[in-house]
């Protein structure tokens, strides 16, 4: 027959099975056509009804085309292996129309179940017809059509709902029938609430109240339903409500049931199967593997019940999963589902034994026979779950002691906890710490709430949207909702509105839904410890933050900060992303802001800013201090406060790499905010101690960026010596950058500065930085006069360090007014100096200087040594922009020894990383290196391509090794403009 092996469901999300591998249905419009073929059930369906009832109003001009797109993708999943001459089609078309013929749906076994009930029922067979509408309505896996968009499918979906409330209001008469009223009362609680207008619904709860002895419960819902109606609709109930009324009332005996036949009568064993989870998220997206993950945990039998606690901010989803996860596990427990919402995060948390109260009606223990304590109540519980298979979902819970008891005892059940905070104390349990979507999955949530049609038309701009909402499904959510409610609005202008930090909150609300609140629900469970610490540690704007600076910030001992940070962490309200670092979820940075603006003194906020700066700055001056041997800087820094120590240059190094981020973050502020010498100078120090950063390459950009905010608040206050620092600074990213005219002139503004000031913090490294830009402009004589005012500084100071900095640049110098016997002597000596003070960076630079100098005058063999050396150093200490240096200048000195192909290698190495560091003068210079090891291999045609990029870049950037270019270039068949 035709579709052999397929089943079909519309009773909850579209599905479709071959055997038992589900079928992927494609997109949600794929989905419409293929239920609307479904509910046809083997008609046909013209086009023209079919656009009208996916697409509507809406529908696109080329609709027909997209249209045969669906159904021909629909063909191939239903039928990949059709053979029209051995069966018949499942899929078919009929005129110009198509039909689809199948018996295997889901919605033909409920209708069948239904009017098989009704037989049953005037047969005189009402158990049997209970159990047949029981089994239909198990059918059901949420809200029918979920996936489908599209007026018919809306108008289907209202349809069907309506027969499954009307089959579940025929159930409920036949349990009423069979004397069942104590186990149907907590279910007709749920529908009664879910479903407030439905009089047969409210008539039926009273009678089972009634029934139970309850008189004064049944009269209130009645009083419940009146006002209902009167607010709702302006209507009293109607004439049966109201008799049924007047009947309580007077005590009517006809209200009372018939005894049932013996094998009717229900033992006390014989429980319902409570079903109270809520209604699946129809639009619930990704989180796939997580799905399985948990299916799988909960589904493992051990000899204890398998618990699993979801936690996560406010937002990110915990309960949505939970309850999918949940519906996904129904096969698995047989006996049906507990839920209940702890409100954990409210003022009205709900008690254990109030929450046992309702599982135990739900599994049918009359009211008054419910005991009253709460280890009465959880050992009655656990003893009517033994030997039963029930899933127990326990939502928002606030701690371990609100649901320890409500665990079941006995395995063949499970239970799921959902919670802010992270139940590490709840025994056996496994923990499951929720974070935020991933960018694919945010997006696929934002184009189901808001149109997949308009998202794919500006998926760039959708993408910055969920960006700005930091990936929290709630934000996706509601953002979506409310472009959904707004045809007239773009997706593109949903981003301007949430780009200004300041407002993003406010624009996160839609209806009942607010990101803020959920927030505010976490952050009013905090004690004052907390609370504060959440706010204060906002304020800076770095990605994250260590323990230690943590405690700067709050002023507190390092062990209270991390208990605190700790206890933030168990709130989901920090992130512990590494050891002893912590961050917050974007938007959570943002409500923590806001709430400290409503509730810190500026003056606190200030304070806190600069004890974190101070920390910094005294952890950065040791770094400095090991990086930069004999340096005089960082001994001339004014630190107030403490930071942190290091054991070794390389882990100084390593930290301010790894704090790189968070110290322009804080310099930044600073800039922002001085009103001050005494409030800038701190950060115009930390700018200057960070030197040792720049040797890696990884921050140049923000080095220029920092130096130059900090220089133009230094002028606006007139601060001359955070002036004086940052156009140091400045100057020496401008030399990186092979700006030399530029970097010059501010270095010999700091000169003047400091000579004015008589400020000696800089002189010596400006001295010396004069000195090399002079060399580099190839200005030799008068390199060699900085380098001998360089020296004197030094030597007047006791700085051999300095002493011997200046000895290695200098050789350079010498050997381009050529004086190769002065250049080695020069840098020997340095060398020299450099070893006998122990400084390994010291030492590394000297050799590579005296390197240089030696591969010039043709001692290859001792110059590849040295080179390999200080090679190994900057690489063990991540200086990557000497390591590109070394590389260079290694690879030239096998071009002399004609050893081309270890040329062509470290070339190739200083190439990959400059570009990997964004150093485009070392990329040049590497170019040009390679270019000239290349056509040594005889690679003529590399070699001029790589000759030409050099040649271009180092002309952009003005470097006057372009015009040594000009040489090579001579012969190759490239134009070389003057």
């Amino acid at each position: 027959m035709a579709g052999e092996g397929l089943r079909f469901a519309v009773l909850g999300p579209i599905r479709a099975w071959r055997g038992g591998d589900e079928l992927d249905l494609g997109t949600p419009l794929q989905r419409s056509i293929l239920a609307m073929l479904l509910l046809r059930e083997g008609r046909a369906v013209t086009p023209t009804e079919m656009i009208d009832a996916v697409w509507g109003e809406d529908a696109p001009p080329r609709a027909l085309g997209a249209l045969r797109t669906y159904v021909s993708r629909l063909r191939t999943v239903l039928e990949p292996d059709r053979s029209p001459r051995s069966r018949p089609e499942l899929l078919t078309s009929v005129g110009k129309g198509y039909a689809l013929r199948t018996s295997a749906l889901d919605l033909t076994l409920f209708e069948r179940g239904v009017q098989e009930a009704e037989s049953m029922r005037k047969a005189g067979r009402p158990a049997e017809a209970a159990d047949s509408l029981r089994a239909a309505l198990a059918l059901w896996e949420g809200e029918p059509l979920a996936g489908a968009v599209g007026p018919y499918a809306e108008h289907q979906r209202d349809r069907l709902i309506e027969c499954r409330i009307s089959a579940i209001e025929q159930l409920m008469d036949l349990d009423l029938e069979l004397g069942r009223h104590a186990s149907v009362v907590s279910e007709l609680i749920a529908l009664t609430a879910d479903h407030p207008l439905r009089e047969r619904l409210r008539a039926q709860l009273m009678l089972a109240y009634y029934r139970c002895g309850r008189q004064g419960d049944a009269l209130a819902v009645f009083t419940d339903t009146r006002d209902a109606l009167i607010e709702e609709l302006g209507i009293e109930p109607g004439p049966e409500l109201a008799a049924l009324h007047q009947k309580i009332l007077s005590a009517d005996p006809g209200l009372a049931v018939d005894e049932p036949v013996a094998e009717e009568q229900e033992s006390v064993h014989d429980l319902p199967r409570p079903a109270q989870l809520p209604a699946a998220v129809n639009d619930f997206t990704g989180r796939r593997e997580l799905v399985a993950r948990l299916r799988t945990m909960l589904s493992t039998q051990t000899d204890s019940v398998p618990v699993a606690t979801i936690c996560g901010i406010g937002g990110v989803g915990k309960t949505a999963l939970a309850v999918h996860v949940a519906h996904a596990c129904d096969d698995l427990f047989p006996d049906g589902q507990l839920y209940a919402d702890l409100r954990g995060f409210t003022d009205e948390a709900t008690a254990p034994e109030s929450t046992l109260g309702a599982f135990l009606r739900a599994l049918g223990i009359p009211p008054d026979v419910i005991p009253e304590g709460l280890s009465e109540r959880a050992a009655l519980y656990r003893s009517l779950l033994a030997d039963r298979r029930i899933l127990v979902l326990l939502d928002n819970a606030r701690d371990t002691r609100q649901v320890s008891q409500l665990l079941p005892g006995s395995p063949g059940c499970a239970a799921m906890v959902t919670s802010r905070v992270k139940l590490a104390d709840l025994p056996s349990a496994r923990l499951i710490d929720l974070d935020v979507m991933e960018p694919d999955e945010a997006l696929s949530l934002f184009a189901a709430v808001a149109g997949p049609e308009r998202v794919a038309a500006e998926r760039a701009a959708a993408m910055d949207v969920v960006a700005a909402c930091g990936f929290l499904p709630l934000a996706v959510r509601i953002v979506a909702a409310r472009l959904a409610a707004r045809p007239s609005w773009t997706v593109a202008s949903l981003a301007p509105r949430l780009a200004d930090e300041q407002r993003r909150l406010d624009e996160l609300r839609v209806g009942d839904l607010a990101v803020e609140a959920t927030f505010a629900l976490g952050y009013g469970q905090l004690d004052a410890a907390q609370a504060r610490a959440f706010r204060l540690l906002s304020l800076p704007n770095g990605p994250d933050i260590s323990t230690g600076a943590a405690a700067a910030v709050l002023a507190l001992p390092a062990l209270e900060t991390e208990d605190l940070l700790e206890s933030l962490v168990d709130a989901s309200l920090l992130e512990a992303h590494a050891p002893g670092r912590y961050r917050f979820h974007d938007l959570l940075k943002l409500f923590a802001r806001r709430t400290m603006d409503k509730t810190e003194q500026p003056q606190a906020r200030t304070m806190a800013l600069r004890r974190l700066l101070g920390f910094y700055l005294a952890s950065a001056q040791s770094a400095h201090r090991l990086a930069y041997e004999g340096s005089m800087i960082a001994d001339n820094l004014v630190v107030v406060g403490s930071g942190r120590t290091f054991a070794s240059a390389d882990d100084a190094v390593a930290w301010l790499i790894s704090e790189g981020d968070n110290l322009f973050a804080v310099i930044g502020q600073a800039a922002e905010f001085s009103r001050a010498a005494e409030q800038l100078l701190p950060a115009a120090d930390l700018i200057v101690a960070m030197e040792p950063l720049l040797e890696s390459g990884t921050h140049a950009r923000e080095f220029d960026l920092a130096a130059r905010a900090t220089l133009a608040t230094a002028i606006k206050i007139g601060d001359e010596g955070s002036e004086l620092r940052a156009r140091y600074v400045l100057g020496r990213t401008l030399f990186g950058a092979n700006k030399l005219p530029e970097a010059e002139g501010q270095f010999r503004l700091v000169l003047d500065l400091s000579t004015t000031r008589n400020e000696r913090v800089l002189m010596g490294e400006v001295l010396n930085a004069l000195a090399v830009v002079s060399g580099r402009l190839r200005r030799h004589n008068e390199a060699l006069g900085w380098f001998d005012a360089a020296t004197t500084f030094y030597r007047e100071n006791g700085v051999p360090a300095g002493e011997a900095l200046v000895l290695s640049y200098s050789a350079r110098d010498h050997l381009g007014l050529g004086r190769p016997d002065d250049a080695i002597a020069a840098a020997e000596k340095g060398l020299a100096i450099f070893t006998e003070i122990g400084s390994g960076a010291g030492t590394a630079r000297a050799r590579y200087h005296l390197g240089i100098v030696l591969s010039r005058v043709g001692r290859l063999n001792e110059a590849v040594h040295h080179h390999a050396e200080c090679l190994a150093f900057f690489r063990a200490s991540n200086q990557r922009v000497w390591e590109q240096r070394v590389c260079v200048r290694l690879a030239e000195t096998f071009i002399a020894a004609e050893r081309f192909a270890d040329a062509v290698r470290h070339a190739e190495q200083a190439l990959a990383v400059s570009r990997d560091i964004g150093h485009p003068y070392g990329e040049g210079l590497s170019l040009a290196v390679l270019g000239r090891a290349l056509r040594g291999t005889g690679n003529s045609s590399r070699s001029a391509d790589c000759l030409r990029e050099a040649f271009d870049i180092l002309t952009r950037l003005g470097a006057p090794e372009a015009g040594d270019l000009k040489i090579l270039l001579a012969g190759a068949p490239v134009v070389v403009e003057s």
